[in-house]
């Protein structure tokens, strides 16, 4: 690994450490190598951490929590801090994402870019966490009374992160998790630890207390003995649906949230400004692989002007580079891992086979899929009907408004939808209609600025992220009145 990424969490091996109580160890348990998703060479290893060792951090967290919250004042001091430190070694952060996630620049610059702006707003939501006064004196008998509510943090929060965004979704669990007062227990990825090891270095360096950050590396297995521990009082969960209804069963009736798969949609109605949209679709669709959650999928696309679009996005598809995440011009990097790029392969075989049209895409090399525009899909291929998280968007022609909103809410999923036209009543209807957790007019599926709440309904998940929203949720309401 880089000598510049040297840290207390990283060996010169990029053997990623496990920080409990304030401390940097080694894993006890089980040994993974770290590979670099382009040229799939391994350049580290992560020892987990065994039982014992998650037994400690818990013991950890809970101690650090009971012994004391700091204040608002200085929970926004550390995220702020903490905000300026991602700044000040972004390059380390690219680096990293490069090799552990295949990301390219312009990707793993929007993450950093991201992750800097929801520690900053997890620091505002840190200094104004408020209750609500109660009008007491609107109840007869009670003018003698006060009552108002305080929020007050949960305890001991887990937080399990995904590959596809190694910096920015942790950011939004731990952010949040400490602007509320909790502490937080950092599961990541086992893809990408390196990102997440240094995140929590930054924050330790920003002047969290010892034991409200904590990292351990593991598989399943960990999330399951960890979620044994009745300690823990809130799980916020990114990843599958499938690992989500196991997480989710048992949980409990202690709280969860989860942000959980899709196939995401965007529909392109008849009167849309191709112009602004098709750009808008090609970034949406193959930023990051296609290993978005709300990377579009499907491209409903109305009758009338299927053709245009398919001759347009055909050549603006052809034309991206990709391959080489190191490569400043290359736009679509690697796939996490050569069997996802197989899989991402065979479901594109599959189609072609069945009678699919492939406007553009080609041989896979390694774990680079190029990226690939499909029509004529039928609704019951795997492309169209399971989340395929690879570089490949089909398009699927539609008659009238209604169709394409049956056509999206026929999905189990239900995270977000876009849809281009410049009629305000359909705009207002598809909002209305779309069983999603966030409609985007004249923008993608992909759309999201982390100031909004974001996440989804049906087999999506519930709960919301963004800090002000995921703040609420991590904290509880408790009522306090007084009798004068």
């Amino acid at each position: 690994m880089n000598a510049s990424i040297e840290s207390p969490g990283r060996t010169g091996h990029a053997t990623c450490r496990n920080l409990i109580g304030g401390e940097w160890v080694e894993g006890l348990g089980e040994k993974f190598p770290l590979v670099d998703k382009y040229t799939l060479e391994t350049f580290g290893s992560i020892a987990v951490a065994s039982r014992e060792q998650l037994t400690q951090a818990v013991d950890a967290a809970h101690s650090a929590f009971r012994q004391g919250v700091p204040s608002g004042h200085e929970r926004g001091a550390f995220l702020e801090k903490a905000s300026e430190g991602i700044a000040a070694r972004q390059e380390e952060f690219i680096e990293a994402m490069r090799r552990e996630a295949g990301f390219t620049r312009s990707d793993a610059l929007g993450e950093v870019r991201r992750s800097i702006q929801t520690l900053r707003l997890s620091a505002e939501e840190a200094r104004r966490i408020a209750g609500d006064m109660i009008p007491m004196d609107g109840v007869q008998g009670q003018s003698s009374r006060m009552a108002f509510t305080l929020r007050v943090p949960l305890g001991v929060v887990l937080a399990i992160t995904p590959f596809n965004s190694p910096l920015n979704t942790v950011a939004h669990k731990a952010g949040p998790a400490l602007a509320a007062g909790n502490t937080v227990i950092l599961k990541p990825s086992l893809h990408t630890p390196v990102t997440a090891t240094l995140l929590a270095e930054v924050l330790a360096g920003a002047g969290v207390p010892r034991g409200f950050v904590s990292v351990v590396h593991g598989a399943g297995e960990a999330v399951r003995l960890l979620q044994e521990d009745e300690r823990i009082r809130f799980f916020a969960f990114t990843g599958s649906t499938e690992v989500g209804r196991t997480i989710q069963r048992q949980a409990g009736l202690r709280r969860t949230q989860m942000e959980l798969g899709s196939i995401a949609c965007t529909i392109v109605c008849d009167d849309a400004n191709l112009d602004a949209a098709l750009p808008k679709i090609i970034n949406a669709a193959y930023r990051k692989a296609g290993q978005v959650c709300t990377s579009i999928q499907l491209l409903l696309v109305h009758e009338s002007i299927a053709q245009r679009v398919e001759e347009k996005l055909g050549k603006l598809v052809r034309e991206l580079p990709y391959g080489d995440p190191a490569d400043p011009a290359t736009v679509v990097g690697p796939v996490i891992s050569e069997d996802a790029a197989r899989r991402v392969e065979a479901w594109i075989g599959d189609a072609v086979a069945a009678g699919a049209r492939q406007l553009a895409g080609g041989p896979r090399s390694g774990a680079v899929v190029p990226p690939t525009l499909l029509a004529g899909v039928r609704d019951d291929l795997r492309v169209a009907c399971s989340e395929i998280f690879g570089p490949v968007m089909s398009i699927v022609p539609f008659t009238t408004l209604d169709d394409a909103i049956t056509r999206v809410n026929a999905t189990p999923y239900g995270l977000a939808t876009g849809i281009f036209t410049n009629r305000l009543g359909d705009a207002v209807r598809a909002a209305r209609l779309l069983e999603v957790g966030g409609v985007h007019v004249n923008e993608t599926s992909s759309s999201r600025v982390d100031v909004m709440p974001y996440g989804g309904s049906k087999d999506s998940g519930f709960g919301r992220e963004g800090p002000h929203y995921a703040v609420r949720e991590m904290t509880e309401e408790r009522v306090v009145s007084i009798t004068t």
